[in-house]
Order: C-alpha cells, then structure tokens, then sequence
C-alpha cells in the first residue's frame, strides 16, 4: 500500500493533540504515555505465523497494539480496541494485532503472563488468545499484582488443556517469542505501554499511550477515508459509539 494513505493520520491525531485530546496519563513511575505527535514508522507487516490478530487478516488498515498485561493503561485501552473492532470489525476493513511488549524492570511477572498468552494460542489459535488476554486483564490488579498461580486456572476457564498449558509454560517455548517482541517494540521507539501503531502494510503512525475511543475513531477514518472507494459517509460517527 502507498505511503500517502498514512499521512492524514499524522495531521488528524497531531490536530487532536493539539486540541487537548484525553489520554490517560499515570500518576506513578510507570513509562507509560506520551503525549506528543505521532510518528511515521516502518513496521513488520502482519505474519500469520508470527502474530495474533482479531478481526479480517486482510483488513487494509490494522492496528498493532504492543502491550504489557500488568499496565492498568493497556487494561484501560483494552476496552476500548473492543470498542473499535465492534464498530469496525463486521465490515472487516480494520483488525487489531496485540503483540507482548513486557516490562520486566518494573512488572517482573509480565513476562510469564505473555508466555501464558502465547501458550493459549498454541492449543487455541487466536480466538484463544484473545480470550485468554482478557481474562488476565480481567483477573489482575495490574501493577504486578497477579498471582501466578491464576495462570493455569485462567487456562482452564478459556476451555484449554491444562496439563498441555502447564507443559508449554514450562519448556519456556514463547519465552523466545516474546524477548522479539519486546525487541522490536524498542526498535520502534516505543517509551511505554500501550504503544499502538495504526498501519497501511508497512506504513504506520505510532501512538504513545492509552488513547481515548473518539481519538482512535477519528484517526482511523482519516485512513479509511482515503482508501480507495472510501465513501464519505461510511465512517460517519454515530453518538453513543
């Protein structure tokens, strides 16, 4: 896809930022948000043998959330990507990937709780997945807060085999998976959590931070208002959504 299609992100999001757009920025030592204009970005494409993806592989416009299950902004931001694949899921122009970006240094049980996540999807697949990672987010305080224990237990309320889960867990097979997450995250310049890219192929726009529901919606119609086809009112924002 061609670069252009990314641009308006930029110039929206950058307008909502300047018009003093809500994040949710924490009052602990959490690196979690940034409040200044998002970035242009080259990005790894979405990679069915690598990534976890909710709603049509081949949306045109994805956005690929990296996350940490301990941050309370990424449980926050968590409600509101369901908000946005429920509005634009069923037309499958928009789907959303979640890939771990752990932060060890200060949630020391991150992780572990990924590695968990990744388990899930071995037996499950990417519905299992994403059930799983809400359950986390349901189930844990945040902040390093969540028994371990709960992990197995989590698997077994999300349908699994829990003798098969504990055994992943275990051999330590995701745990590669998740350091290239967290890896490549860095690499992209991600300060924090939730870091979310709003991408056209390889084109992306960074966001730092849990962005609220109307911020998201209006910097992915700017996208899909110039797609091609994009029709004026197929975007139109509707209130209560």
């Amino acid at each position: 896809m061609k670069s252009q299609y990314v641009l308006p992100i930029t110039i929206v999001v950058a307008g909502l930022l300047v018009a003093g757009a809500v994040f949710f920025v924490g009052k602990t030592n959490h690196p979690s948000t940034d409040s200044t204009a998002p970035a242009r970005l080259t990005v790894r494409p979405y990679d069915p043998a690598v990534d976890h993806i909710l709603g049509n592989p081949n949306a045109p416009v994805k956005v690929i959330e990296y996350a940490d299950l301990e941050c309370p902004f990424c449980k926050t931001f968590e409600t509101t990507m369901h908000q946005v694949m429920d509005y634009y899921g069923a037309s499958g122009k928009v789907a959303w990937i979640y890939r771990p970006f752990p932060l060890a240094q200060i949630h020391s049980k991150a992780p572990e709780e990924a590695a968990a996540a990744e388990c899930a999807a071995q037996q499950g697949g990417d519905a299992a997945y994403y059930k799983y990672i809400d359950l986390v987010y349901q189930t844990t305080p945040g902040e390093n807060n969540l028994d371990l224990a709960q992990l197995p237990v989590m698997a077994q309320k999300v349908g699994l085999d829990v003798p098969k889960f504990n055994q992943c867990l275990a051999a330590g097979t995701a745990t590669k998976k998740v350091q290239d997450s967290y890896n490549e995250a860095i690499g992209l310049g991600a300060q924090g959590t939730p870091f979310t890219l709003i991408s056209v192929g390889a084109d992306a726009v960074s966001l730092q931070g849990a962005q609220p529901y109307d911020s998201m919606r209006a910097a992915i119609d700017a996208v899909l208002s110039q797609m091609p086809g994009a029709s004026a009112t197929s975007s139109t924002t509707t209130s209560g959504q």
